[in-house]
């Protein structure tokens, strides 16, 4: 409910949850149908419109959610239905909202029986789809023959992708040590040091976890790291660093590099030092906003810099299903309009020679290729570079990770070289 009218965001939402619940099995039922009602959110309001004589009041937020999650369980999930009206009928009594006990009821055991009229028709594409229709129609209009399956990626619960420590060992002895502890996993194609577990645990049940032997992290997030082509004493600016995934990931595959994790959010920030204590790395953490330098950079330029642009996050709507819910289409001139501001005032801190790794986990091309294209037209001395990347769609200017290619998330990466000076 606080999510779909407050504007609530998810993570933090469930996170409070969890705090409320003990039992671990009724935490992962609670996530599973939060998660799982934002996934189909458009689909199952289609089909409580159908089955509701008239729409719910506004202060009825909370029976709306309950019989939402109640179709998600019965629909999407195959619950026992005695089990679902049983259940819902409960919570509407715990929720002191027993007046809706004999609704709950009659909507949840209606919808048993009126299951063709309640599915989504090709006249509802929202419903069809389970994405807002303004973003249906961006991601056709960028990619005709792509679209249905990222659609469909989009609403597909997301791998558990873990990235191996090689300081502390390598993916391949990893690997069998989860089997042996019984934890199916397989290797991720693109990135040596990924793989996935087939079932998701709590990481604290994964060998070697406290000890920083192995982290969380997507396989499109875990290609930074090789596609910056740092090297040995090089100086580093992870820019829009939080909460620190990709620079932990670089200093645990570069020797003797001086990495600088910078992000204007402090509390963000608090967890790259965590995950930085966890891993036993050290970097150089700084607040700042990456549009002022003048305020946190000391005058020395950087080898390598990672723009990890602020974006509308469309690649990973998996992971974050009330992004669908939360994002607007006058969202986006506001964030092309961040990232211009951000490369234009980082590029002036790369040495001649210096690489500058633009990504974003967006889809749209507005906020890749096109910004992309927009900041070499500014900077003469800029150039785009071969990126060495066997998946991804390839563009004129970068390459774009689809979600769910190769189990990874969509991501946008272009490699930019400083020449000299024209």
């Amino acid at each position: 409910m606080r999510v779909i009218h407050a504007g609530a965001l998810l993570d933090h939402e469930m996170e409070l949850a969890r705090q409320q619940l003990s039992d671990p099995r009724d935490q992962g039922f609670v996530q599973e149908c939060a998660y799982g009602v934002l996934r189909h959110y458009y689909a199952l309001r289609r089909r409580l419109g159908t089955l509701l004589a008239k729409p719910l009041k506004k202060r009825d937020a909370e029976i709306e959610a309950l019989l939402m999650s109640g179709l998600y369980q019965l629909f999407v999930l195959g619950t026992p239905a005695h089990a679902v009206v049983d259940g819902s009928a409960s919570a509407c009594r715990e929720l002191d909202r027993a007046w809706a006990t004999a609704l709950v009821n009659a909507i949840l055991r209606g919808s048993l029986r009126n299951v063709a009229a309640a599915g989504p028709g090709d006249d509802d594409q929202e419903a069809r789809w389970n994405h807002p229709r303004w973003l249906i129609d961006a991601i056709v209009a960028a990619y005709p023959a792509h679209y249905p399956a990222i659609l469909e990626a989009n609403i597909a619960r997301p791998p558990f992708t873990l990235r191996v420590n090689r300081r502390r060992g390598d993916r391949l002895a990893y690997r069998a040590e989860l089997e042996a502890a019984g934890f199916a996993a397989y290797l991720l194609p693109d990135c040596a040091d990924g793989l996935v577990v087939e079932t998701p645990v709590p990481v604290a049940r994964l060998p070697g976890f406290a000890a920083g032997r192995v982290s969380v992290q997507d396989g499109a997030a875990q290609l930074a790291a090789s596609l910056l082509g740092a090297k040995p004493g090089h100086r580093i600016l992870d820019a829009c660093a939080a909460p620190g995934g990709k620079t932990m990931h670089l200093l645990e595959t570069v020797d003797d590099i001086a990495v600088t994790a910078l992000d204007v959010d402090t509390a963000r920030l608090a967890r790259v030092r965590d995950n930085a204590r966890r891993l036993g790395l050290d970097c150089d953490v700084v607040i700042g906003d990456a549009t002022i330098p003048a305020t946190w950079w000391d005058g020395q330029a950087y080898d390598r810099i990672l723009l990890d642009a602020p974006c509308s996050a469309t690649g990973v709507i998996r992971r974050h299903p009330d992004i669908k819910l939360h994002r607007q289409p006058a969202d986006i001139p506001a964030l092309t309009a961040r990232q211009g501001a951000i490369f234009d005032a980082l590029w002036p801190l790369l040495r001649e020679g210096g690489k500058l790794l633009y990504a974003t986990c967006s889809i749209l091309p507005q906020e890749n290729a096109a910004v992309v294209a927009a900041a070499l037209a500014r900077h003469p001395d800029a150039a785009v570079e071969t990126l060495h990347l066997d998946c991804g769609v390839p563009l004129r200017h970068g390459r774009q990770v689809l979600p769910g290619e190769h189990d990874m998330d969509g991501f946008y990466y272009c490699l930019i070289g400083k020449t000299a000076h024209a």
